[in-house]
């Protein structure tokens, strides 16, 4: 421990260092194998502070569109939109802004490169902490009243505990989209503007421009040893700790010897029974009769009230101006360019729909695998979570050289280049929802002696389903925003592209071409919100309404 203690001090004076040294806009990034665990450790501490925001945005913004009436009905069109913006959409935002606060100091392209990291990870976990509260079955939450739960015993209890699963799950596929943009966020071009930070990131994208080999499998391998540490030290009690939230034997769980030791130390009990202690009191103190002199004053209301109307005018006034001064950027464009970007919609959403299609064929089937079965979960669990924190866009130049060796074009690679990048959603929700299934209904199933369709049919399959179209959601909204990525790329000094609003998008980025970017933004933005209003929204009340687990 004291060891770990020192090698945790020294890595945060680096970080805090590096932070603080002077801006250099395009520092020297070295190839050298020696230099891997101080990048992996300045990439590892850019993930993990962009996973704090992600954790505490969905924590309140899932709760606030579940829990406060009349919420919802802005707030989740709001976070389909923002979803539906692809991460180098806030580049020129986040890094022009806060190169221009902090002119002088590398805090602002770090804090630029985390929001950017951010933005790939917070939208499925705040998806699946919202859908896990909206499927809170009934009598647990009369329960909650019956017993006269405060409203944040209610949230530890309940919420947080029927979320465990799948938030966490989500929270695995969240560092793995945030890695997916690593090299995005840690290299990135801006018209005539190349901004790059020491990172495993900037490292394997500068490995890939000189088409170096040997640096590229130093880096894969780098980026292994990353995962595999944060799997063992992190995911793998937290799967473990999270398994007492479902309805499954406890032989079930991966094993974890971190978890282990942990739950058997005298500093763990010791907490527990503080926890308790400190629970009872407060609960004791919440349930005391309330007076006079606590209730709110009609003089406070009318405060509240009209506090939050004139921020609510605030926001409007500001979303006006914001949306007058978008229509005005986008009567530059031509005819001609508006045409070019529809075609390239309408070619980046075939592509999405097919990536999701042909890895709901695996995944579904996979995912309830390992999710019923206590051996098979062992046994693959470890290797998933491995698999999709990996970066697919670091394995991206095997793939696009292997299927260009065999004559296939950037149009159909960039289908498998999306699939990499997306199947993990779908699988990594079936999991979780599969799992959460009680084992009384498996029971019943037996005994009724259902053939393996009508166990499909009937058990599994509406089972899942909640989870399952979590999953989808989230896959789509992550297919479109990793096109930027597949369809234009740099390979052997070359500039691959094909048709497609990726493309678009990733050009007019390079090239500083604003009013196009924008222009973009707004179309993937459309497309991705009308899609969920017409066809996700309909199919999310089935699911919170027909399929929920309420026995």
């Amino acid at each position: 421990m004291l060891a770990l203690l020192g090698a945790f001090i020294y890595a945060l004076v680096t970080v805090a260092r590096e932070w603080s040294a002077p801006l250099q806009q395009v520092p020297e990034i070295h190839l050298e194998a020696r230099y891997l665990p101080l990048y992996a450790m300045f990439s590892l501490t850019r993930g993990v502070l962009a996973y704090g925001l992600s954790f505490l945005f969905t924590m309140i913004y899932g709760y606030t569109m579940a829990r406060v009436a009349g919420a919802e009905r802005v707030m989740l069109p709001a976070l389909d939109i923002l979803q539906s913006i692809p991460v180098l959409a806030f580049l020129p935002g986040f890094v022009l802004g806060l190169v221009h606060l902090f002119p002088h100091q590398n805090i602002g392209l770090e804090l630029a490169s985390v929001l950017m990291i951010f933005t790939g990870q917070v939208w499925n976990m705040t998806f699946s902490f919202y859908s896990s509260l909206k499927s809170v079955p009934p009598d647990l939450v009369a329960v909650a009243r019956l017993t006269r739960m405060s409203w944040w015993e209610r949230f530890f209890r309940l919420d947080l505990s029927f979320a465990a699963t799948g938030l966490l799950w989500n929270s695995m596929m969240s560092m793995a989209g945030g890695w997916f943009f690593l090299m995005v966020s840690e290299a990135f071009v801006l018209g005539e503007h190349d901004f790059r930070l020491p990172g495993l990131g900037s490292y394997m994208s500068l490995a890939i421009e000189r088409g170096d080999g040997w640096a590229q499998l130093f880096g894969v391998l780098a980026m292994l040893g990353m995962i595999v540490l944060v799997d063992q030290v992190v995911w793998r009690p937290l799967v473990a700790w999270s398994h007492k939230f479902t309805d499954e034997e406890a032989t079930s769980a991966a094993p974890s010897w971190l978890w282990e030791r942990i739950r058997r130390s005298r500093i763990w009990q010791a907490g527990s029974e503080s926890w308790s202690f400190f629970s009872r009191r407060v609960r004791a103190s919440a349930v005391a009769p309330v007076t006079n002199a606590d209730a709110p004053s009609v003089r406070a209301v009318n405060a509240r009230r009209w506090t939050s109307r004139l921020l609510v005018a605030a926001i409007g006034a500001g979303g006006v101006f914001g949306a007058v001064k978008y229509v005005h950027l986008l009567t530059t464009l031509t005819s001609g360019q508006w045409l070019g970007l529809l075609d390239s919609t309408a070619a980046t959403f075939l592509r999405v729909v097919l990536a999701v299609v042909l890895a709901s064929l695996w995944t579904i089937p996979v995912g309830v695998m390992i999710g019923r079965h206590p051996r098979w979960s062992r046994a693959l669990q470890p290797v998933i979570q491995m698999a999709a924190s990996f970066p697919a866009p670091m394995i991206f130049p095997l793939v696009v050289g292997a299927m260009l060796a065999s004559g296939i074009g950037l149009g159909i690679s960039s289908v498998v280049l999306l699939l990499l990048g997306t199947q993990w959603y779908i699988l990594f929700n079936v999991i979780a929802g599969s799992s959460a299934i009680p084992r009384e209904f498996w029971e019943v199933s037996r005994l009724a002696r259902f053939s393996w369709r009508q166990r499909w049919q009937t058990l599994i399959l509406p089972a899942i389903f909640p989870s399952l179209l979590t999953g989808w959601i989230t896959a789509m909204g992550g297919a479109w925003n990793a096109s930027i990525v597949a369809e234009y790329m740099k390979y052997r000094g070359e500039t691959l592209m094909t048709t497609g609003l990726g493309a678009a998008i990733s050009a007019a980025t390079e090239r500083g071409d604003f009013h196009v970017l924008a222009a973009a933004v707004g179309i993937m933005a459309v497309t991705v919100v009308g899609f969920n209003r017409l066809v996700w929204r309909p199919l999310s009340h089935l699911a919170q309404t027909r399929f929920t687990l309420n026995i």
